[in-house]
Protein backbone atom coordinates (compact mmCIF):
# COMPACT_ATOMS: atom_id res chain seq x y z
CA UNK A 1 0.00 0.00 0.00
CA UNK A 2 2.76 2.57 0.91
CA UNK A 3 4.65 1.55 -2.02
CA UNK A 4 1.65 2.44 -4.40
CA UNK A 5 1.34 5.76 -2.33
CA UNK A 6 4.81 6.70 -2.64
CA UNK A 7 4.31 6.09 -6.89
CA UNK A 8 1.00 7.72 -6.91
CA UNK A 9 2.88 10.77 -4.69
CA UNK A 10 5.75 11.07 -6.90
CA UNK A 11 3.71 11.22 -10.21
CA UNK A 12 1.69 13.80 -8.50
CA UNK A 13 4.83 15.91 -8.12
CA UNK A 14 6.17 15.33 -11.67
CA UNK A 15 3.00 16.89 -12.91
CA UNK A 16 3.40 19.84 -11.22
CA UNK A 17 1.14 19.34 -8.06
CA UNK A 18 2.15 21.49 -4.66
CA UNK A 19 2.53 18.83 -0.96
CA UNK A 20 -0.46 20.16 -0.23
CA UNK A 21 -2.72 19.37 -3.19
CA UNK A 22 -0.74 15.69 -3.15
CA UNK A 23 -1.63 15.68 0.29
CA UNK A 24 -5.51 15.56 0.05
CA UNK A 25 -4.87 12.75 -2.58
CA UNK A 26 -1.80 10.70 -0.91
CA UNK A 27 -3.40 9.97 2.92
CA UNK A 28 0.14 10.22 4.60
CA UNK A 29 1.71 12.35 7.40
CA UNK A 30 3.73 15.69 5.70
CA UNK A 31 6.56 14.04 7.13
CA UNK A 32 6.70 11.28 5.28
CA UNK A 33 5.67 12.69 1.58
CA UNK A 34 8.82 15.25 2.26
CA UNK A 35 10.71 12.22 2.46
CA UNK A 36 9.53 10.21 -0.48
CA UNK A 37 9.99 13.37 -2.38
CA UNK A 38 13.03 14.82 -1.22
CA UNK A 39 15.14 12.45 -4.74
CA UNK A 40 12.46 13.94 -6.95
CA UNK A 41 13.91 16.40 -9.04
CA UNK A 42 11.86 18.59 -11.22
CA UNK A 43 12.28 19.41 -15.28
CA UNK A 44 12.08 23.88 -15.49
CA UNK A 45 8.54 23.21 -17.07
CA UNK A 46 7.39 21.08 -14.14
CA UNK A 47 8.48 23.72 -12.08
CA UNK A 48 6.94 26.83 -13.46
CA UNK A 49 3.69 24.37 -13.45
CA UNK A 50 4.52 24.15 -9.73
CA UNK A 51 4.85 28.30 -9.61
CA UNK A 52 1.82 28.41 -11.16
CA UNK A 53 -0.45 26.13 -9.51
CA UNK A 54 0.70 28.21 -5.86
CA UNK A 55 -0.33 31.34 -7.62
CA UNK A 56 -3.23 30.09 -8.57
CA UNK A 57 -3.88 28.60 -4.61
CA UNK A 58 -2.84 32.05 -3.84
CA UNK A 59 -5.37 33.97 -5.73
CA UNK A 60 -8.03 31.55 -4.96
CA UNK A 61 -6.78 31.93 -0.94
CA UNK A 62 -6.78 35.78 -1.24
CA UNK A 63 -10.26 35.95 -3.13
CA UNK A 64 -11.64 33.75 -0.49
CA UNK A 65 -10.26 35.74 2.44
CA UNK A 66 -11.83 38.87 0.46
CA UNK A 67 -15.10 37.46 0.33
CA UNK A 68 -15.24 36.84 3.92
CA UNK A 69 -13.96 40.46 4.66
CA UNK A 70 -16.70 42.10 2.25
CA UNK A 71 -19.40 39.61 4.53
CA UNK A 72 -18.19 40.79 7.41
CA UNK A 73 -18.30 43.89 6.73
CA UNK A 74 -21.49 43.66 5.25
CA UNK A 75 -23.08 42.25 8.63
CA UNK A 76 -21.24 45.21 10.91
CA UNK A 77 -22.87 47.59 8.76
CA UNK A 78 -26.44 46.06 8.62
CA UNK A 79 -26.13 45.66 12.46
CA UNK A 80 -25.06 49.45 12.96
CA UNK A 81 -27.38 50.50 10.70
CA UNK A 82 -30.06 49.13 12.50
CA UNK A 83 -28.66 51.31 15.98
CA UNK A 84 -29.70 54.37 14.04
CA UNK A 85 -33.18 55.06 15.02
CA UNK A 86 -35.79 57.96 15.39
CA UNK A 87 -34.01 61.10 14.54
CA UNK A 88 -35.44 64.29 15.30
CA UNK A 89 -35.46 67.59 14.47
CA UNK A 90 -33.02 68.49 17.52
CA UNK A 91 -30.72 65.87 16.58
CA UNK A 92 -31.05 67.11 12.99
CA UNK A 93 -29.98 70.64 14.33
CA UNK A 94 -27.03 69.08 16.00
CA UNK A 95 -25.52 66.99 13.34
CA UNK A 96 -25.54 70.20 10.89
CA UNK A 97 -24.05 72.06 13.82
CA UNK A 98 -21.04 69.61 13.91
CA UNK A 99 -21.06 68.92 9.92
CA UNK A 100 -20.39 72.50 9.23
CA UNK A 101 -18.06 72.97 12.14
CA UNK A 102 -16.12 70.55 10.53
CA UNK A 103 -16.60 70.88 6.56
CA UNK A 104 -17.65 74.97 6.50
CA UNK A 105 -15.91 77.96 6.60
CA UNK A 106 -15.46 79.68 9.87
CA UNK A 107 -15.51 82.96 10.94
CA UNK A 108 -12.15 84.64 12.05
CA UNK A 109 -10.51 87.90 13.51
CA UNK A 110 -9.22 88.80 10.04
CA UNK A 111 -12.55 87.75 8.12
CA UNK A 112 -15.15 88.63 10.10
CA UNK A 113 -17.49 89.14 7.26
CA UNK A 114 -17.20 85.87 6.55
CA UNK A 115 -20.35 83.51 5.05
CA UNK A 116 -22.09 80.14 5.41
CA UNK A 117 -19.98 78.10 2.52
CA UNK A 118 -19.46 74.25 3.03
CA UNK A 119 -17.65 72.21 0.70
CA UNK A 120 -17.29 68.40 0.02
CA UNK A 121 -17.52 65.67 -3.10
CA UNK A 122 -19.49 63.54 -0.85
CA UNK A 123 -22.91 63.54 -2.47
CA UNK A 124 -24.04 62.08 0.84
CA UNK A 125 -22.89 64.32 3.12
CA UNK A 126 -23.82 67.37 0.56
CA UNK A 127 -27.53 66.36 0.91
CA UNK A 128 -27.33 65.87 4.88
CA UNK A 129 -26.12 69.87 4.96
CA UNK A 130 -28.80 70.88 2.51
CA UNK A 131 -31.92 69.15 4.46
CA UNK A 132 -29.94 71.15 7.28
CA UNK A 133 -29.99 74.64 5.98
CA UNK A 134 -33.68 73.58 4.79
CA UNK A 135 -35.17 71.62 7.96
CA UNK A 136 -33.09 73.44 10.86
CA UNK A 137 -32.45 77.03 9.54
CA UNK A 138 -35.19 77.56 7.06
CA UNK A 139 -33.11 78.59 4.37
CA UNK A 140 -34.76 79.03 1.32
CA UNK A 141 -33.71 77.70 -2.36
CA UNK A 142 -33.05 81.03 -4.23
CA UNK A 143 -30.49 81.60 -1.65
CA UNK A 144 -28.42 78.58 -1.93
CA UNK A 145 -26.07 78.32 -4.47
CA UNK A 146 -23.76 75.99 -6.18
CA UNK A 147 -20.18 76.13 -7.27
CA UNK A 148 -18.29 72.83 -8.97
CA UNK A 149 -14.32 72.33 -8.46
CA UNK A 150 -13.38 69.95 -11.08
CA UNK A 151 -9.63 69.44 -12.22
CA UNK A 152 -9.36 70.61 -15.85
CA UNK A 153 -8.60 66.89 -17.65
CA UNK A 154 -12.38 66.24 -17.08
CA UNK A 155 -13.80 69.56 -18.81
CA UNK A 156 -14.61 66.99 -21.34
CA UNK A 157 -17.13 66.13 -18.72
CA UNK A 158 -18.68 69.08 -17.61
CA UNK A 159 -22.62 68.88 -18.67
CA UNK A 160 -21.87 65.24 -16.64
CA UNK A 161 -20.88 66.62 -13.67
CA UNK A 162 -23.58 69.08 -13.42
CA UNK A 163 -26.02 66.38 -14.18
CA UNK A 164 -24.76 64.33 -11.35
CA UNK A 165 -25.19 67.48 -8.82
CA UNK A 166 -28.61 68.25 -9.95
CA UNK A 167 -30.00 64.96 -9.41
CA UNK A 168 -28.18 64.42 -5.98
CA UNK A 169 -29.20 67.57 -4.80
CA UNK A 170 -32.89 67.92 -6.75
CA UNK A 171 -32.33 71.54 -7.77
CA UNK A 172 -32.08 73.07 -11.61
CA UNK A 173 -29.00 72.35 -13.54
CA UNK A 174 -29.06 76.12 -14.14
CA UNK A 175 -27.81 76.19 -10.35
CA UNK A 176 -24.85 74.41 -11.29
CA UNK A 177 -23.12 76.94 -13.96
CA UNK A 178 -20.35 78.19 -11.58
CA UNK A 179 -17.26 75.55 -12.78
CA UNK A 180 -13.91 75.84 -11.76
CA UNK A 181 -10.81 74.04 -13.10
CA UNK A 182 -8.03 73.19 -11.08
CA UNK A 183 -4.66 72.75 -13.19
CA UNK A 184 -2.41 71.12 -10.32
CA UNK A 185 -2.57 66.73 -10.86
CA UNK A 186 -4.44 64.43 -8.90
CA UNK A 187 -2.44 63.25 -6.18
CA UNK A 188 -4.70 60.63 -4.50
CA UNK A 189 -5.29 56.87 -3.19
CA UNK A 190 -9.32 57.33 -3.72
CA UNK A 191 -10.71 55.52 -6.62
CA UNK A 192 -13.05 58.06 -7.77
CA UNK A 193 -10.57 59.94 -9.95
CA UNK A 194 -12.19 58.59 -13.15
CA UNK A 195 -16.12 58.05 -14.57
CA UNK A 196 -16.99 58.26 -10.85
CA UNK A 197 -14.81 61.34 -10.33
CA UNK A 198 -17.48 65.10 -10.17
CA UNK A 199 -15.18 67.29 -8.41
CA UNK A 200 -16.08 69.15 -5.09
CA UNK A 201 -18.88 70.96 -4.82
CA UNK A 202 -19.38 74.30 -2.61
CA UNK A 203 -22.63 75.18 -1.38
CA UNK A 204 -22.58 79.18 -0.48
CA UNK A 205 -25.94 80.75 0.70
CA UNK A 206 -26.28 83.94 0.18
CA UNK A 207 -26.42 86.84 2.68
CA UNK A 208 -25.16 84.56 5.64
CA UNK A 209 -22.70 86.83 7.71
CA UNK A 210 -24.66 86.86 10.52
CA UNK A 211 -25.38 82.82 10.08
CA UNK A 212 -22.12 82.22 9.98
CA UNK A 213 -21.77 84.05 13.12
CA UNK A 214 -24.60 82.60 14.62
CA UNK A 215 -23.20 79.21 14.18
CA UNK A 216 -20.12 79.18 15.61
CA UNK A 217 -21.99 80.58 18.42
CA UNK A 218 -23.72 77.47 18.60
CA UNK A 219 -20.41 75.80 18.27
CA UNK A 220 -19.08 77.53 21.11
CA UNK A 221 -22.63 76.51 22.58
CA UNK A 222 -21.88 72.51 21.87
CA UNK A 223 -18.24 73.20 23.46
CA UNK A 224 -19.33 74.26 26.74
CA UNK A 225 -22.50 71.75 27.27
CA UNK A 226 -19.46 69.24 26.69
CA UNK A 227 -17.40 70.63 29.30
CA UNK A 228 -14.75 71.29 26.68
CA UNK A 229 -14.54 75.13 27.47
Amino acid sequence: MKTKLKGKAIKLRKRGYPYSEILKKVPVAKSTLSLWLRSVGLTKRQEQKLTKRKLAAARRGGEARRKQRLEITKQIKEKARLEIKNINNNDLFLMGIMLYWAEGSKSKEYTPSQGVIFSNSDPQMIKLFLKWLKISLKIPDERINFEIFIHNTHKNRVEMVKKFWAQETGFLISKFDKIYFKNNKIRTKRRNVGQNYYGLLRVRISRSTNLNRKITGWIEGICIQCGMV
